[in-house]
């Protein structure tokens, strides 16, 4: 089967949109136009590709084809820019990617920063913590993700990026009021506990390799990373918080470290579709480098 350009497009915007409006006035269409081009599409592949929410979402079937659209897209674009003259000016390519909070806060951005103006890029950063932002390559949403996995997702390849360090910590405060003043992690089972989110198992992996139980304490849950460190800054709880975010606090007394011998490392991959492109290459050598000189070997 094939699709046509214009269609592929489409799927593309209707995807990164969420609603036939927002992507039929970014293509310059109107709503109706984009609902047959999607009811096109749908009619070749045999299968239905998008469901009508608000915001809409692909099906399974919607995800491979909304991945072949990327990568088509992408194709495109690269030869786009191989065949310009050096008059023209290059367009821009949309690279969505998937990257976990504390990398973003920390060393990710700086990274694509370092990218030449002249790439053509502009990027579509998804939030996604690093033991799931491989679904969104499965699903054909991001090109790349930083993740912890170092399985290869289907299509993709996988290289080593390194190992981002975490020290547990909490405030001097909360230190004498629930550790006895003494910083034991033997008593953190029961102390307030800051979790990142529901799925965050930072604090639970560190109790356990440190005092062999898990927490049974009162837990916060703060979804953004700097408001996560401040947290446990301001005393509500102890948490695991990235090096990087917490060496200069303890240096100057504002936390103590729990148990500085016994840091939390989380090796963290690059996945990238299998695909040659010199705008996704450079993005690979800008991450890989930003890594290296951010994160710990492994």
């Amino acid at each position: 089967m094939s699709f046509q350009f214009d269609h592929l497009r489409t799927l593309t915007a209707l995807a990164e949109e969420g609603t036939f409006e927002s992507a039929a006035r970014r293509l310059h269409v109107t709503a109706s136009a984009v609902s047959q081009r999607v009811r096109a599409m749908e009619q070749t592949a045999g299968k239905v590709l998008v469901q009508r929410t608000n915001p809409v979402r692909t099906t399974a079937a919607g995800d491979v084809v909304l991945r072949y659209a990327r990568q088509v897209l992408l194709l495109d674009a690269d030869a786009t820019a191989e065949l310009r003259s050096g008059g023209q000016e290059r367009g821009r390519v949309s690279v969505p990617l998937a990257v976990n909070a504390d990398s973003l806060s920390t060393w990710f951005l700086e990274a694509l920063a370092d990218l030449p103006a002249d790439l053509g890029a502009v990027f579509e950063v998804h939030r996604e913590d690093e033991e799931h932002t491989t679904s969104l390559l499965r699903s054909g949403t991001v090109m790349a993700a930083v993740t912890s996995t170092p399985e290869a997702v289907q299509g993709c390849t996988v290289a080593g990026l390194g190992a981002m360090r975490y020290h547990a910590v909490c405030s001097p405060g909360f230190d004498e009021e629930y550790l006895g003043g003494r910083a034991d992690p033997e008593l953190l089972p029961d102390a307030p506990v800051v979790n990142f989110d529901r799925r965050d198992d930072l604090q639970d992996r560190f109790l356990r390799e440190s005092a062999g139980s898990g927490s049974r304490g009162p837990r916060h849950y703060i979804p953004a990373s700097e408001d996560f460190a401040r947290t446990v800054v301001l005393g509500l709880g102890w948490g695991v918080v990235p090096e990087r975010q917490c060496s200069a606090d303890i240096a100057a007394g504002r936390l103590v470290a729990l148990a500085p011998d016994r840091p939390v490392d989380v090796r963290l991959y690059w996945q990238r579709w299998n695909l040659r492109s010199p705008v996704l290459d450079a993005v690979s050598e800008a991450v890989r480098a930003g890594a290296a000189a951010h994160l710990r070997p492994f």
